[in-house]
């Protein structure tokens, strides 16, 4: 996959970065110190010794790298990956421990060793040890200590506690990388859903939208049939908006602006003067976008519930712009109002603005007995 390669690549380099400074340290201490001290020379041979530790800790890291951590990030298998890496610790243990050099081992003096003689003298005449003699040894230094040498010494512990630190941050950098790249995928996955279910809401919002209109254009044949094809007039202007940019993510305001305005237009053309609609929308509007079809859901829900044919109805709609765009709809409430069955509406609209906006916008319902009021408040793409 394209976020595993892209994992593997920056961690690599990371590793690849890490291990070229560590050898390179060696050659610029020595030259550092031939540079201050005349009289040393660059000895190579200081510098292979000290490099021949460092390839037997290259070579436990790539082990842990590619193959034992791997085990642990990768497939889970957790007692299999500490089983393993405490089996690699414990053989470097043995390692370092049996591979000390002479002269880090105390031996005792051969002068105090045991001859064929006995006890009592050597071949040569030599005076027995003090031992066998019944007096107390002199003890000078180390050179009478008959003591056995020490299997594990101070820079064997140290070495180890090496290692097993290296692991860790080995294991700790393969573990943000992966958690990065999951944060990365989860991502992509929740932007994907997130425009899955957008474009569903669109595609429920289209047909939604155009039954309501249909409706009104069915309504006005028989009852004046001039306006209605006024009102046909106006649909294929709202229906070249819808088609050609209702299924962008954003429009300019203008163009949002101008599609309510002609939503309005015929909706007027149903009505009779006792329904009073005001619509107050910036002539000009900054250069920034909205999502479409966002606000005429609240418009379309406020002629639908609000239009009374028995007494004087309102609808009032304001739009402001500055940083953000404020929206207010105010309409009166009808006293049977048109219920139609399977509408979207409010759910729908309500559901884009928590996708796209997540908590950085307001939304405000009052549903008082005469009044329905919104008000909503959302930045600008």
């Amino acid at each position: 996959m394209k976020w595993m390669q892209e994992q593997s690549k920056y961690e690599n380099t990371a590793y690849v970065a890490l291990w070229g400074l560590l050898f390179a340290a060696p050659l610029l201490s020595l030259y550092i110190r031939t540079i201050n001290d005349s009289s040393l020379t660059f000895n190579w041979q200081e510098v292979w010794l000290i490099w021949r530790h460092f390839w037997v800790y290259l070579l436990i890291f790539v082990v842990h790298n590619f193959i034992l951590a791997p085990l642990l990030i990768f497939r889970h298998k957790r007692w299999l990956y500490a089983l393993l890496t405490a089996c690699m610790i414990g053989a470097f243990a043995f390692y370092q421990c049996s591979s000390k050099p002479d002269h880090m081992r105390r031996h005792q003096p051969h002068d105090m060793e045991m001859h064929e003689s006995g006890p009592m003298g050597d071949r040569f005449g030599h005076e027995p040890p003090p031992e066998f003699r019944g007096e107390k040894p002199e003890f000078r230094g180390e050179r009478f200590d008959r003591r056995p040498p020490a299997f594990i010494g101070e820079h064997d512990i140290v070495a180890i506690v090496i290692v097993i630190l290296m692991c860790g941050m080995n294991l700790g950098i393969k573990l943000y990388f992966k958690t990065r790249n999951d944060q990365k995928k989860l991502l992509a996955l929740e932007k994907e859903n997130l425009e899955q279910q957008l474009e569903y809401l669109r595609y429920q919002i289209n047909p939604h939208f155009f039954m309501n209109t249909l409706n009104n254009i069915h309504a006005l044949v028989d009852i004046d049939p001039e306006k209605a094809k006024d009102t046909i007039l106006e649909l294929s202007k709202m229906m070249r908006f819808v088609l050609y940019e209702g299924d962008k993510k954003g429009v300019p305001l203008t163009k949002e602006f101008e599609f309510i305005r002609h939503y309005v237009t015929l909706m007027q053309l149903r009505y009779t003067d006792k329904v009073r609609i005001s619509v107050d929308l910036p002539q000009e509007a900054p250069d920034k976008q909205i999502p479409p079809l966002m606000l005429i859901t609240f418009i379309e829900n406020a002629f639908k519930h609000g239009i009374s044919y028995q007494h004087e109805s309102f609808i009032d709609v304001k739009v402001a712009v500055n940083d953000k765009l404020h929206f207010t709809c105010r309409n009166s409430k009808a006293d049977k109002p048109n219920e139609e069955k399977g509408g979207v509406g409010l759910k729908n609209v309500k559901q884009r603005l928590n996708l796209l906006y997540d908590n950085n916008y307001t939304l405000n319902i009052q549903d008082e007995p005469d009044v329905y009021h919104v008000e909503l408040t959302i930045p600008l793409l």
